[in-house]
């Protein structure tokens, strides 16, 4: 419970973090120093999403490995409600996504942008509602999150591969397959895991596939046993660091630097820019929350503890703060198109993330400043 708290915390500063790194990067794209910033990021910006963020993705597979084995997700009936409500959250963003944006087949390339939900800002977010927020819908928000970065890892390897090169997908096969021998004879040195993850990463970078997939894959073929002393818990504590005080920040300041030269408020109404925005803000919020109500009513499933309705309809719209996922996603979709589409997609997530973390606060503030009674398993 130690470690989950520390995580907790790390992950609420990181959101912080996020946010000024974010802030930064819209003054420096709309000052005297546009020009200066779009062209080192055009030089870095593929080092760090493709480089960089395979980090990332390492340690979104540890974590989700752990919880899997001994956390949050351990046993079904920890499962199923934040299962449940994230696979509402994320068909329901992609729907409405989908609905408005039909007609362009350019923009439906976009669909998955609004389906995940950033844990370092929602967290960030819920951290400044105060000390009143329960441990447990905290853990919800975690294990939801999860979820979610699960299904974007899936929409990733599978809708956003091109041009598949077979040899080097072989070639990556028999990597994973190495790795699956160091884990079945327990090996406990790190670097062999290594020195076949930068070699997986050639492979898969080589493939067609987007290269972050490497990072899923070597995280999930690390060993667990041990406990506290795992090589996969002992990686993830020397990673987190990296990744939550420096890759992520590195990330927000190479890809929220949006242009506002040109926009009018009628670029809001564009059909991409609305359909991230209201898939977020709306679609997230409607699939969270009608998904687990069902859920709830029909089954014995409740909420977490010390939790009303209010409260949980407040996560609910946290979970639109898309940002670092939803960025990502729409660099994947758009990248070889005009950067006309991906300051929309910039503006979309932004703007969507934005209301999303405003109106969530509002909403558990409120939630909070009157007496907490006790749910009832059907609300």
């Amino acid at each position: 419970m130690k470690f989950l708290q520390r995580f907790i915390e790390m992950e609420s500063a990181s959101g912080i973090l996020l946010f000024v790194a974010a802030i930064l990067a819209l003054i420096i794209a709309n000052s005297g120093f546009a020009q200066l910033y779009q062209s080192i990021t055009a030089v870095s910006s593929r080092f760090i999403n493709d480089g960089l963020m395979s980090i990332f993705f390492l340690v979104v597979a540890l974590e989700l490995k752990r919880e899997f084995y001994s956390g949050e997700l351990s046993s079904i009936s920890k499962a199923l409600l934040p299962g449940v409500a994230a696979l509402g959250g994320m068909l329901v963003p992609a729907i409405i996504y989908a609905t408005i944006n039909h007609a362009n087949p350019i923009a439906m390339r976009g669909w998955a942008i609004p389906v995940a939900t950033d844990i370092a800002f929602a967290l960030g977010a819920l951290s400044l509602v105060g000390r009143a927020v329960p441990l447990g819908l905290k853990l919800f928000l975690m294990a939801l999150a999860i979820f979610d970065d699960l299904g974007a890892i899936i929409i990733i390897a599978i809708y956003y591969a091109h041009g598949l090169i077979y040899i080097y997908l072989l070639f990556a096969l028999l990597l994973v397959l190495i790795l699956y021998l160091f884990n079945r004879c327990k090996l406990s040195l790190l670097s062999p895991y290594l020195a076949i993850g930068i070699l997986l990463w050639a492979c898969v970078f080589k493939s067609g596939i987007h290269p972050t997939i490497a990072g899923v894959l070597l995280g999930f073929m690390l060993p667990i046993h041990g406990g506290d002393k795992s090589l996969l818990r002992r990686l993830e504590e020397m990673l987190y660091p990296w990744v939550d005080f420096a890759i992520l920040p590195l990330f927000a300041l190479a890809n929220a630097g949006l242009s506002l030269a040109g926009f009018t408020w009628r670029t809001i109404l564009d059909p991409l820019v609305l359909g991230i925005m209201l898939g977020l803000f709306l679609g997230k919020q409607m699939g969270v929350g009608l998904f687990s109500w069902l859920f709830i009513k029909f089954t014995k499933a409740k909420l977490p503890d010390q939790t009303n309705w209010l409260a949980f309809y407040g996560v609910a719209v946290l979970c639109g703060i898309g940002f670092t996922m939803s960025l990502f996603v729409g660099t994947l979709a758009f990248e070889s198109h005009s950067n006309s589409l991906l300051n929309q997609v910039r503006l979309g997530v932004l703007l969507g993330s934005l209301v999303s973390g405003l109106f969530g606060i509002i909403i558990l503030r409120r939630a909070f400043s009157r007496p907490m009674q006790r749910s009832k398993r059907n609300g």
